[in-house]
């Protein structure tokens, strides 16, 4: 049975760029222009994940993604990995968002876009790690939602789902239409030059609030239902303090009573 599959990616700055060049501004993260973005890690996993149904049993991939600016070279790897279509959320009104404005905009696009058997989204975004977004789309749609999932099969209108567990993995079976947060374990496939070829002949699909019924005080910044007091760089402190005696029992003794005393033992 073919598969109609949403995933949810998201243009973020590149998790690899070094810790150094992050700086807060105005309670604002301020990135260098040589850091470029990228899709998230957790988005891979879960494009990685439909990419495996559509190759079992077959269906249609939408890649959706909310925000401004994107660098369409970027987003568009979807595309050129194997995803059918590229619907972008695209609109200064949709910056800024939290984990409920957000999953509000995509909730509002999913209905949209109509037949969907499973909406991916990755655990958590690779920039903000709230891992919210993904059950508020759940929650909005009225659909059940599986977290940390790194396997899914689909089979007779239910997935069976492997989800991690603190000490080991559980299968889950559950009727679609469902929302499944993807967890590492799965590996992006590269493009191949053919899909990136098509991918650059192909146009996302833009949509404004309007579009999707919304405005703008349901979106970005103005639909945030959480206060940001502040965004801060924590000052890393340390020092060293040597503890010795003479002789090594009596070093020994004297490094345990200190770290009695400093209550770390």
């Amino acid at each position: 049975m073919p598969v109609n599959m949403i995933v949810c990616c998201k243009q973020v700055p590149d998790p690899e760029a070094p810790p150094a060049v992050f700086k807060v501004v105005d309670n604002k993260m301020s990135l260098p222009p040589d850091v470029k973005p990228v899709i998230g890690q957790y988005e891979e996993f879960a494009l990685e994940a439909a990419l495996k149904i559509k190759d079992t049993v077959g269906g249609k991939i939408t890649a959706l993604s909310v925000g401004n600016n994107f660098v369409r070279d970027v987003i568009k790897k979807a595309l050129a990995v194997g995803a059918d279509e590229l619907i972008l959320l695209e609109d200064k009104a949709f910056e800024d968002g939290d984990s409920w404005s957000t999953a509000n905009a995509l909730a509002a696009a999913i209905k949209k876009i109509g037949t969907y058997d499973i909406i991916f989204c990755g655990r958590q975004s690779s920039d903000w790690d709230t891992g919210q977004v993904g059950l508020g789309i759940a929650e909005i749609l009225g659909i059940p939602a599986v977290t940390l999932a790194r396997e899914v099969e689909v089979g007779d209108g239910k997935a069976r789902v492997h989800q991690v567990i603190p000490d080991g993995r559980q299968v889950i079976e559950v009727a679609l239409p469902v929302v499944i947060a993807e967890t590492s374990g799965l590996t992006l496939r590269y493009a191949t030059l053919k899909g990136i070829m098509a991918a650059a002949k192909k146009q996302p699909v833009v949509w404004k609030p309007a579009d999707i019924g919304l405005d703008a005080s349901q979106i970005g910044a103005s639909g945030r239902r959480a206060k940001l007091d502040k965004l801060f760089q924590p000052v890393k402190e340390g020092k060293c303090e040597m503890v010795g005696g003479d002789t090594p029992t009596e070093a020994g003794a004297n490094l345990a009573k200190r770290l009695r005393d400093a209550k770390l033992l």
